[in-house]
């Protein structure tokens, strides 16, 4: 119980920067969408998705190996600066090779006059991928207010400066042109951009973010041992390929709603899902959160002989918040939600985002899941199983996106469906093959029925209609209230046992 309650304060205060970082993220899209023409907001998208599938590529699974070897390893010094230095060569001759060819590269992408952008973008995922390991060591150190420090800082650093740039900036040139502060600002802005700020403002915000790591990157002696890095190399090589799988499964559904549905109405279409994708976006800031918090902490458990104990207990009170999660944002979607969140020009496409709220819980699930494959150095099963994700998402996207406009099938319905059976599929594989290697006695009585319980809660909610606003509100509040109730119920003789089993220790 201690042990979990660790985690959940720790998963708590590593949520904080997702949290706000992802509000924050969100609120500059109506900015973004009222200054920008569509046609440059798209730009911005489109190099937004490069970046994530080429930060996968640039870290190579060298996060992972770290915690890994972090814990194996007694010389802890030599695991952060054998990654750190592996990351930072490979990083050099990525930024080499991009410079060299930015004017091809930007040609081959359809950006031939700004090959600029592809030297920003070089220089932010260089000094993002230069973070990620002095960030791996924070979370490995168990020192998750200095994690969120550094990570909020980061955050707040890139809208200050979106704000600056794309608001302030013009607002007092255009209305104060004689000022000394109109005077300032021309000394360094640039009237014809526009878009180029927001790419600026993050490549200053990750600069900055990578001089605030600095003490946890040079307190050590940098020494590489090419034994230990090839063990490393060797153990995160097939993660590489679960990122970019996992890249696939994220991102790539929106692309190909892009090129196959009819001109006439992809774009109206893709708006429509990525709108409501963002709504989904509410369990995966948790995800993410835990995420950062429970990758260390199940490879320190994993030296305890209760380790399987407790990460089955783990998985408990995991399915519980996320049912939880799905619950509220399902009963409170149209009183409050996407009223606040989202335009009504969009809301015609809500009938996906509880398909997407329960794809997303399947893919938690299966982070938890995906323990034993790294616990166990059998990345290549994670590898395997996440390539089997990526070919489920394309053929099933490619199967029910329309390819003319009388070959209509399901449009964006189609893509959430498929990111539904991917998820439910990989995390279906993850839990079979981990009890061949792993086996950890999960609850599955517990996961199937609270799954169940909110489902049939959430159908309970659209089934009864009520137009009162008021009593509505009260009618989805008691519905939540009978899940807790529930909850209450099946796990209070376990808290009880727990917290006694603690006093006599």
């Amino acid at each position: 119980m201690t042990a979990i309650k660790r985690l959940a304060g720790q998963t708590a205060i590593y949520g904080i920067p997702s949290i706000l970082g992802r509000f924050l993220g969100y609120l500059l899209v109506p900015l973004y969408t009222r200054v920008f023409l569509p046609g440059e907001y798209g730009t911005v998208n489109v190099f937004y998705s490069l970046v994530a599938f080429l930060m996968v590529i640039l870290t190579y699974g060298m996060e992972t190996a770290f915690f890994r070897f972090n814990e194996q390893e007694s010389d802890k010094e030599k695991v952060f600066s054998t990654a750190m230095i592996s990351l930072s060569l490979t990083s050099v001759i990525f930024l080499l090779m991009v410079s060299i060819y930015a004017g091809p590269l930007a040609k081959w992408i359809d950006y031939a006059d700004h090959k600029e952008y592809i030297i920003w973008f070089a220089w932010i995922l260089a000094l993002d991928t230069l973070s990620s390991i002095p960030f791996a060591r924070i979370r490995a150190q168990n020192k998750p207010r200095r994690f969120a420090t550094i990570k909020m800082a980061g955050i707040l650093i890139n809208i200050g400066l979106n704000l600056f740039l794309i608001l302030l900036c013009p607002y007092i040139l255009k209305h104060s042109e004689n000022s000394i502060s109109a005077r300032f600002i021309t000394l360094f802005y640039r009237t014809d951009w526009g878009i180029e700020y927001i790419f600026i403002s993050n490549l200053i915000a990750s600069g900055i973010t990578l001089l605030l790591l600095f003490p946890e990157i040079f307190s050590t002696k940098w020494k590489i041992s090419p034994t230990l890095w090839k063990k490393m190399i060797l153990y995160a090589f097939p993660l590489l390929f679960v990122g970019m799988a996992g890249i696939i499964n994220e991102t790539f559904d929106r692309l190909l709603l892009r090129y196959l549905l009819p001109k006439d109405i992809a774009t109206y279409q893709v708006g429509i899902y990525a709108a409501c994708y963002k709504i989904s976006i509410l369990m995966t800031i948790f995800i993410q959160a835990y995420r950062y918090a429970s990758e260390p902490f199940f490879f320190a458990q994993a030296k305890e002989k209760d380790a399987r104990i407790v990460y089955a207990r783990i998985m408990d009170y995991f399915i519980i918040t996320v049912s939880l999660i799905f619950l509220v944002t399902m009963v409170y979607l149209d009183d409050f939600i996407l009223p606040v969140l989202m335009g009504k020009n969009y809301w015609a496409g809500r009938g996906v985002i509880p398909v997407l709220m329960l794809a997303n819980l399947f893919l938690g699930v299966s982070y938890n899941l995906s323990i034993w494959y790294k616990l166990t150095g059998k990345t290549s099963w994670g590898a395997w199983i996440s390539v089997f994700g990526a070919v489920v998402t394309l053929v099933l996207n490619f199967w029910w996106i329309p390819l003319s406009s009388d070959h209509l099938i399901y449009g964006y319905y189609g893509s959430a469906w498929a990111t539904f059976i991917c998820y439910a599929s990989i995390m279906i594989l993850s839990y079979l093959i981990g009890q061949k290697f792993f086996p950890v006695k999960y609850n599955l009585i517990k996961f199937f029925g609270y799954l169940g319980l909110v489902i049939l809660l959430y159908l309970v909610s659209t089934w009864i209609k009520i137009d009162q606003p008021v009593l509505r509100i009260v009618f989805h509040t008691l519905i939540l209230g009978i899940y807790c109730a529930v909850v209450l119920f099946v796990e209070k003789p376990a808290f009880i046992r727990a917290i006694l089993s603690s006093e006599k220790k």
